[in-house]
């Protein structure tokens, strides 16, 4: 028997099959014949697979057509694995050997692979229970892959792909399909960090859709219902989270074959078969739609999906023209967004130099006004400045003066001199002695000025040299060396003082000059008289005196004049410490502001959290007192079910110990009716207390009453816990049956207990039937 016959026969028998199916519902002949038709198309099956796995190579090369029939018509089960590994050649792996080296090395991503295992078919056997030999595998897999490839590490869609393969086969060849998958069937492009691959499906998948389904398309531009918000999990998981598991795994037989094709396919024929229906929806809908709807159109079979999957258009030169368009389209993107990002570089150091030339237009702004103000300060400084000139102008006046006065003084002398030459014998004595004593008073007195005139000198030099050393402790500021700029002016008056007394001084001693050729040429006259000469001894004295005076009173101008440059200087400095110092306070003003305002916040803030825990601690005391009425609630209920229990107990023990008889029967179950009231209607106390607490009710007692009619329907009676007692009573005295059974759990889905005790009064229209 040739492969090529028995291609043949699978596919004849497969039609016969489908036919038979079609007509099962004609007779039970040909429903016989189908279930005949079937086991021999499974042993065909077998027979076929088994040929192929054992001539693979052969078949793979000449019947590669027919071998992809076979596979979009299933793989059997039980050849799955084998078949998987040879449709993408993953059979003797070199990296099989380095599986078990893997798994003692330790990953980055073991905690997000432990997060997502319980995520993964939580409803399959094999995977659902937590810490269970399928979960483990699932963990050794992804973790020994994000080992090898630590570009792509892990990402949450491969555990459905991998968890797929170990149901088909162990996790070593699981690992090695796996890592094929990824290297050779595009995943791994799917599963790097950037997801470029899935942009590009995303892409091509699109244009199918605007190319074959436009009004679909139109659509979904119209409603804002991207690609990506249904399609992203098909293409990542090949429909293993969004299809039913057999579905899905029929697709995935035909990607082990042909690749992503079948996912294009199959998505383009789902959208096709639910275009009617998706159009009348909107976003909302239609998300609906897909996650719930599709899936179970699909619970009869992947056939009908795979036929119409193969019906759709798909040309594979025009897919390989949207990718280069779509290569296009992110290379302009990824230039655009180089020369936005260049852009938004250029802005922020734009932005930077302008907040720079902010700060400094600021910080001019600042020197235009310290220059303004100090300008002021130095036209308020120039005015102290006239006025000391002008006390030095009158000064100088009041020097000339003196002078003026010294030489009327002299030009006295000179004509008392001439007069004592005239010869007067008789009053010269008296007149020459009553001058001398004149003149030596004079000349103590002018000694006495000369002294005070020292002594004061030597006290402005003194107080010279104190102001220079204050002068050089002063910090040097720029403003100080604008201040002599400005001042230069004013030195340059003071020098002009300073001129005005040299003259002075030149004055002095030019008239000292005179004074010493005037005693050269009355040296001769003086010599006839002694006393004559004395008196001339004591003039030339007075006058040197006075001379020197007007020397001194000189140099003391000078001093003071030198005192008022080194005072005008103190001023500005102390002008300018003042500004420092009124600055300073205000920064510290403002220092103590902020700091008084952080305390008042700091103490507010106490404050909420003082009342914050007042709260807490409020909420937490009304929390255990509600809880501990409920649990008093609870023990009050027990105490009455245990009640309960006890009357069955007496009445059961009545009744089999004969001590009830026909004649006080009636009322013994009177009796026992009036306690059960009476405990229904506490109970139901209780439970009224219990909802106004507003507390979720406990799963301790249920408490339920049911009303039995003559159909034999129930109706539930909840609400008789909240009736008028006397209605209880009227109740439990009609005739009826009483049934009590003691239950601690939710009875109105259970059945009725056979064993349970029961008291039988004659009774009309309807049942009743308490259960506690």
């Amino acid at each position: 028997m040739s492969l090529s016959w028995l291609l043949e026969t699978d596919s004849k028998s497969l039609r016969s099959m489908n036919g038979s199916r079609r007509n099962s519902g004609s007779s039970l002949v040909s429903s016989s014949s189908a279930s005949s038709n079937l086991s021999h198309l499974e042993e065909d099956s077998w027979i076929l697979w088994g040929r192929i796995v054992n001539e693979w190579e052969d078949v793979r090369k000449k019947k590669e057509k027919q071998l992809k029939d076979l596979v979009r018509k299933g793989v059997p089960h039980h050849f799955r694995a084998i078949v998987w590994q040879l449709l993408c050649n993953a059979q003797n792996m070199p990296i099989k050997d380095q599986y078990s080296e893997l798994l003692k090395m330790t990953s980055p991503c073991e905690k997000l692979i432990r997060r997502d295992i319980a995520r993964t078919y939580p409803e399959h056997e094999f995977f659902k229970e937590k810490d269970s030999l399928g979960q483990e595998v699932l963990f050794n897999v992804m973790k020994a892959y994000s080992l090898v490839d630590r570009e792509v590490g892990y990402c949450q869609g491969s555990a459905f792909i991998v968890g797929l393969l170990l149901m088909q086969m162990p996790e070593e060849e699981a690992f090695c399909v796996f890592v094929k998958l990824m290297q050779d069937y595009r995943l791994r492009e799917l599963f790097k960090p950037s997801m470029a691959e899935l942009g590009l499906c995303m892409y091509q998948f699109e244009c199918m859709i605007q190319e074959q389904l436009p009004e679909l398309h139109i659509h979904f531009q119209a409603q804002s219902f991207h690609t990506s918000m249904y399609a992203s999990s098909w293409f990542l998981t090949i429909f293993l989270t969004s299809f039913p598991l057999p579905v899905a795994t029929r697709i995935f037989d035909i990607f082990m074959c042909e690749g992503l094709e079948i996912v294009f396919r199959v998505g383009l024929a789902i959208l096709q078969m639910n275009q009617t229906e998706l159009i009348q929806l909107d976003m909302e809908g239609m998300l609906q739609h897909f996650q719930r709807v599709i899936p179970h159109q699909l619970d009869s079979g992947p056939d009908k999906v795979i036929q119409a999957a193969y019906q759709v258009k798909y040309n594979a030169k025009k897919m390989k023209k949207l990718e280069k368009e779509y290569t296009t389209i992110k290379t302009k993107e990824m230039e655009e967004q180089v020369e936005i990002k260049r852009l938004r570089t250029e802005n922020r150091l734009l932005k930077q130099r302008i907040d720079t030339l902010e700060k400094e237009s600021a910080s001019l702004a600042d020197r235009l006004i310290q220059g303004q103000v100090t300008r002021a300060q130095e036209a308020e400084e120039n005015y102290l400045v006239k006025r000391e000139l002008a006390t030095v102008k009158q000064q100088s006046e009041e020097a000339t003066a003196e002078l003026e006065q010294a030489k009327k003084t002299i030009r006295q002398l000179q004509q008392q001199q001439q007069q004592q030459q005239q010869p007067h014998a008789k009053g010269a004595p008296r007149y020459s002695e009553e001058s001398v004593l004149q003149l030596e008073r004079e000349l103590v007195q002018a000694r006495l000025k000369e002294a005070e005139s020292q002594c004061a000198l030597k006290e402005m030099q003194d107080k010279i040299l104190d102001m220079e050393k204050r002068n050089t402790s002063l910090p040097d500021d720029t403003n100080v060396a604008r201040l002599q700029e400005e001042l230069i002016g004013v030195k340059l008056r003071e020098a002009e003082a300073l001129t005005g007394l040299k003259e002075l001084r030149q004055q002095v001693r030019d008239l000292e000059e005179h004074w010493q050729r005037h005693l050269a040429r009355t040296a001769g006259r003086w010599k006839d008289s002694p006393r004559k000469n004395t008196v001339s001894e004591l003039q030339d004295e007075l006058m040197s005196v006075r001379l020197r005076e007007a020397e001194v009173q000189a140099e003391l101008r000078e001093t003071r004049q030198r005192m008022l440059e080194m005072e005008t200087q103190n001023q500005i400095h102390s002008n300018q410490l003042r500004r420092a110092e009124q600055e300073s306070r205000c920064l510290q003003e403002c220092v103590q502001t902020l700091t008084v305002q952080n305390k008042d916040l700091h103490v507010q803030l106490q404050e909420i959290k003082r009342r914050q825990a007042e709260i807490e601690c409020k909420s937490k005391e009304e929390v255990m007192a509600v809880r501990l009425r409920e649990a008093d609630n609870i023990a009050a209920m027990a105490e009455l079910q245990q009640q309960i229990s006890e009357l069955e107990i007496q009445k059961e023990e009545g009744k089999v110990q004969g001590q009830l008889n026909h004649t006080d029967s009636s009322q013994y179950i009177r009796d026992l009716k009036d306690q059960i009231g009476e405990l229904k209607h506490e109970i139901c106390c209780l439970k009224g207390q219990r909802g106004l607490a507003s507390q979720p009710t406990f799963d301790g007692i249920h408490i339920v009453n049911h009303y039995v009619g003559d159909d034999g329907s129930y109706q539930s009676s909840d609400e008789d816990g909240v009736k008028d007692p006397t209605l209880q009573d009227s109740q439990h005295r009609s005739r009826g049956r009483i049934r009590l059974r003691p239950n601690l759990q939710d009875t109105d889905s259970e059945e009725e207990d056979e064993d349970a005790l029961r008291l039988s009064v004659p009774q009309s229209s309807s049942h009743k039937s308490t259960t506690v």
